[in-house]
């Protein structure tokens, strides 16, 4: 696992090493074992034109000696090559080539991915099982290319203007660069997006001018013109009849790929473990993990000592008892909060989700152990995990009652007040019910998103209208079941711009990589073929992955209830943060920017400190965007 940057001149403008040097030492964080630069005019002389830059920090996973060192060139110093990633099944893909002629100087996956791209341009991309991010200049062609993997993964982000293309694995990376960092503004038309969801939607940022390069895309750039290309689409059951199966044969199916994703991220020429929630989810994991040799697993796990609904540790410590693993537990109290400014730091922009702090409070804990941790990210997004997807089709038959009964509950679950505890049932009624009677997109968003479009108006009195940005993304296909639509929206917003980027920047901050079993590309083509009611039966999400693995588990473990990775930051914000909450978010400083409406803010301030409502993902997200303009502006 790595971290990669670089520069390119798209007009003749310099670029000097100690600014290459400079964003490289942004992100020692994510490879402390060795870093590296190379400037094409340490080659061809200082007046070379385009200028180049690559920079790299390795943490070394595969083949630890120096010739694993990054930038890489090949044998003939045509191409280099920087590199953020895994790929899984580069061994194979590797003795092919030797088998064909093709000499190699070290075991890593690098250099695979370097000769690779010789033989096969872009298309080599296809060949790739795992995640990655990356770069690489062709001398011969003068043109740069960049890609990232298919489920976005490992992320990449780059700056654009008349004279730079500049890019990193973090935007701190890129504001190290001084074209970048003089132009640096906030992106206000990105504010509501980002109010709503928690997260700014790829491809943009809250930075003017820097944009995600989406997942399954690559980018060009030559002779000054750039493109940006998608090489692979996620599947999606729409429309497609699956194949006559029985269940148990879709089942066996899915246990065969299942063990087949964990077994090829067990390659590591360092120590490696697993985060284990109880869940499902990590438990499958584990248990696979076991069975294909990992010998005792060390399993990491975290809990809240302050609010028993948002603890699993008890379920983490039944399957860890269960499969005999070496387990540890880590403890997450309110003054972790202290963490905001270090989470901001890595996230480069503010971040809605408040999982994000005992994210990386585990991966600190497991990096004491191990350098490699396998995770069960994925798998509700694959198998229908979420209660939103339940309420979607009680939705359906919620619909076909009488206006005046829709009416009447809606009434009744809005004048409730709310708890804070992980199920509160009041807080989920009046979710529930005030999305429940609008079309699919607005009503799927008023059950993802962190503040309603109602709030986001009164905080910045935009016009957006995130139901109809969010629309964007349904391709229903004359579908009646919302099932296939709403995973695929899963798969191609939440998981990679929430998930995934709190999953990378909280492992990469303790320097631990983390591998996902679940995303592996082709697990995720074979569950889009599965028929929706074997991930969705009756009112029971995961029904084909809880059968698939009858017997390797606690039975209530495979039956429990989804459990979200949540904490209690509701309940904190009402006891021992909020004089935190107040001094920062009311604060003169913070009412003075005139980004957001000071009578709004506090009016959710005061609305969730008399315990009316429950806006604690909401505070939080006003909190992290506060620490954010503080940081950088």
């Amino acid at each position: 696992m790595c971290g990669i940057c670089g520069a390119l001149s798209l007009r003749g403008a310099p670029l000097d090493r100690a600014t290459l040097e400079q964003m490289t030492a942004t992100l020692l964080h994510r490879g402390p074992d060795d870093s590296g630069v190379w400037l094409r005019a340490d080659e061809y002389g200082p007046a070379c034109v385009p200028a180049l830059g690559l920079g790299n920090t390795r943490l070394a996973i595969i083949d630890l000696s120096a010739d694993g060192h990054q930038p890489m060139r090949d044998a003939a110093g045509r191409r280099w090559i920087v590199y953020n990633g895994e790929v899984y099944n580069f061994g194979a893909l590797r003795d092919e080539l030797i088998g064909r002629g093709i000499p190699f100087h070290s075991r890593t996956d690098t250099e695979t991915i370097l000769h690779l791209y010789a033989e096969r341009g872009a298309a080599c991309l296809e060949l790739l099982r795992g995640m990655f991010a990356l770069a690489i200049w062709d001398e011969a062609d003068r043109t740069l290319f960049l890609a990232r993997d298919r489920l976005g993964k490992k992320p990449l982000y780059y700056y654009r203007d008349d004279d730079w293309l500049i890019f990193g694995s973090e935007i701190k990376a890129i504001l190290a660069h001084p074209a970048a960092r003089a132009a640096k503004r906030m992106n206000a038309d990105a504010l509501p997006a980002y109010l709503t969801y928690g997260y700014v939607p790829t491809p943009d940022t809250l930075f003017e001018n820097i944009h995600v390069l989406p997942p399954a895309h690559y980018l060009t750039a030559r002779d000054g013109i750039i493109s940006v290309t998608r090489y692979w689409d996620a599947p999606i059951a729409i429309g497609h009849q699956p194949p006559a199966m029985s269940n148990d044969e879709w089942a066996e199916s899915l246990l065969a790929k299942l063990r087949e994703a964990v077994k090829l991220r067990l390659v590591s020429d360092v120590p490696l473990g697993a985060f284990l929630s109880g869940g499902l989810d990590s438990s499958a994991i584990v248990a696979l993990m076991g069975e294909a040799g990992a010998g005792r697993v060390k399993t990491f796990a975290i809990g809240f000592s302050d609010e028993p609904s948002f603890d699993e540790r008890p379920h983490a410590r039944r399957v860890a008892d269960f499969l005999g693993c070496e387990h540890h537990e880590f403890v997450v109290r309110a003054q972790s909060v202290d963490l905001v400014p270090l989470l901001v730091r890595h996230h480069d922009q503010p971040f809605g989700d408040s999982s994000a702090i005992p994210t990386y409070l585990v991966a600190k804990c497991a990096r004491e152990h191990v350098t490699v941790a396998l995770t069960g990210d994925g798998g509700d997004e694959l198998f229908a995990g979420y209660d939103r997807f339940r309420a979607a089709r009680l939705a359906e038959t919620y619909r076909r009652l009488p206006g005046v009964v829709r009416r009447a509950a809606e009434v009744v679950a809005a004048a409730l007040p709310h708890g804070t505890g992980y199920r509160d049932a009041a807080r989920n009624a009046a979710r529930f019910f005030r999305s429940a009677s609008q079309p699919l997109p607005a009503r799927y968003l008023g059950w993802v998103g962190v503040m309603s479009p109602e709030v986001v108006a009164e905080l910045c009195g935009s016009s957006f209208d995130p139901a109809a940005h969010f629309g964007e993304y349904f391709r229903m296909n004359g579908a009646r079941d919302p099932l296939p639509a709403l995973l695929d929206v899963n798969l191609r917003t939440y998981l990679p711009d929430d998930l995934l980027v709190k999953a990378d920047r909280a492992t990469m901050a303790a320097s631990l990589e983390a591998r996902s079993p679940f995303l592996d590309h082709e697990l995720v083509e074979l569950a889009a073929r599965i028929p929706p009611d074997l991930k969705l039966k009756g009112g029971v999400g995961k029904y084909i992955l809880k059968r698939a693995l009858a017997g390797r588990l606690p039975p209530e473990i495979i039956h429990r209830r989804k459990h979200g990775f949540g904490v209690p930051i509701g309940r904190w914000f009402r006891q021992g943060l909020r004089d935190y909450l107040t001094e920062t978010l009311l604060s003169e400083r913070a009412m003075g920017r005139g980004i957001l409406r000071g009578e709004a803010v506090r009016a959710l301030v005061a609305s969730h400190l008399s315990g009316e409502r429950d806006y604690g993902h909401a505070l939080w997200a006003l909190l992290t965007l506060e620490v954010w303009q503080q940081m950088y502006f």
